[in-house]
């Protein structure tokens, strides 16, 4: 072991963010499929699905960051962990009473959206201190391989278990994991997890104090206009591309796992370069060349077309193009706020941050269910690669 794998309490955290990153496959998958196969989803209540599994960004996330910043940040992960369990299991009980409806859907992904939105600003904060500072890049990077990993071999078996379970029914193996997750986490030592002392001036200054620093600082401003933007983007094609996939390509969930699988190997491809990436191109370069990878995977989407064996393979290569741009960024974009931060602002500027550029995230969402219904599924997801060029 070299590095941060010396660190077995690393490697434990490593280990449990992986195990909830391949359930997380599964539900990628079984969520939007449970939708438009099962119930039946319109574009429109498509986009509505995923605005609620991000509206949580706009509502919660500056009280997130106050809250981080004052108290330890294990015990909010576990917690988060743990409630995201018992919110998935909703979805297979109430198909197996025959309650399943697009408004359960809609309650538990608002739901998970809030306790991601929570548990995931206080993992990043978390990570950064195990880290270090000299170590963000690596750690990151680190992190983002066993997520990427999970990428790489989750749709498969994710497509499988649908199949054979179908969607509802499989997203039990996400709830299972992160209860898993939490266990393991239990047992994590973090001597700088600890909550920073001083007076307490109040949330509304707090909160105020961290918009003023992301503000105020250039790349911080910069970077959330940026990160917004695409993400305003990502999330309208989200709303398209599985209704895209199965109806007008004819893929089966078997089919869209193997695409997701394509991505997979993309960002294991990015996370296994992005520090060697780093040290030789920079870390601002990589971010515009990263986004612009992502941009060209969007017009690619819009331009499948032929057998359904030929359409599995071309969706699956801009998938690939996709997630290496994607996962690529994310490693750059995370780590140089986390080293411009000083620390006792971290869990404020992690959930400014994420709050000024997922915000608009069900805006999108909400435009690219209604553009979709107006000039059609391959049409929108055209338009949003010509926006991402």
């Amino acid at each position: 072991f070299t590095g941060l794998w010396r660190s077995a309490d690393f490697r434990r955290m490593w280990l449990s963010l992986t195990i909830t990153s391949f359930g997380a496959q599964v539900t990628n998958l079984a969520l939007p499929l449970t939708a438009a196969i099962m119930l039946h989803a319109t574009p429109l209540e498509m986009g509505v699905l995923v605005a609620l599994e991000t509206l949580p960004f706009a509502l919660v996330s500056l009280q997130a960051g106050v809250l981080i910043d004052r108290v330890r940040k294990l015990p909010i992960v576990i917690l988060a962990n743990v409630s995201r369990a018992l919110a998935l299991a909703a979805i297979p009980l109430a198909a197996f009473t025959g309650w399943l409806s697009i408004e359960v859907l809609y309650a538990v992904g608002f739901f998970c959206g809030i306790q991601n939105v929570v548990g995931g600003a206080a993992y990043q904060v978390l990570l950064a201190q195990m880290a270090g500072r000299k170590r963000l890049v690596e750690a990151n990077a680190k992190i983002s391989l066993g997520e990427t990993g999970s990428a790489l071999v989750g749709p498969g078996i994710a497509g499988a278990l649908i199949q054979a379970l179908t969607a509802p029914f499989a997203i039990l193996v996400d709830a299972a994991s992160f209860l898993v997750s939490a266990l393991m986490l239990r047992k994590l030592r973090v001597p700088t997890d600890v909550p920073h002392p001083g007076p307490r001036p109040g949330i509304v200054h707090e909160i105020a104090e961290g918009l003023k620093l992301v503000r105020g600082n250039p790349t911080l401003w910069s970077l959330a206009w940026l990160a917004g933007l695409w993400q305003l983007l990502h999330h309208a094609q989200l709303a398209v591309l599985i209704l895209f996939a199965t109806r007008e390509l004819g893929l089966s969930a078997g089919a869209i796992g193997l695409v997701y699988a394509f991505g997979g190997l993309g960002c294991i491809v990015a996370a296994a370069t992005a520090e060697r990436l780093a040290a030789r191109f920079g870390v601002g370069p990589m971010i515009v060349h990263a986004l612009t990878a992502t941009a060209v995977a969007w017009q690619l989407y819009g331009l499948v077309a032929g057998p359904v064996w030929l359409a599995t393979v071309a969706l699956g290569l801009a998938m690939l193009l996709f997630d290496f741009g994607g996962v690529m960024f994310g490693i750059q974009y995370l780590s140089l706020r986390q080293a411009i931060t000083p620390d006792r602002l971290l869990g404020r500027m992690t959930a400014t941050m994420r709050f000024l550029t997922v915000a608009a995230a069900p805006l999108g969402s909400l435009a690219g269910g209604a553009v979709a219904t107006a000039i059609g599924l391959r049409a929108t997801l055209l338009a949003i690669g010509v926006l991402g060029l």
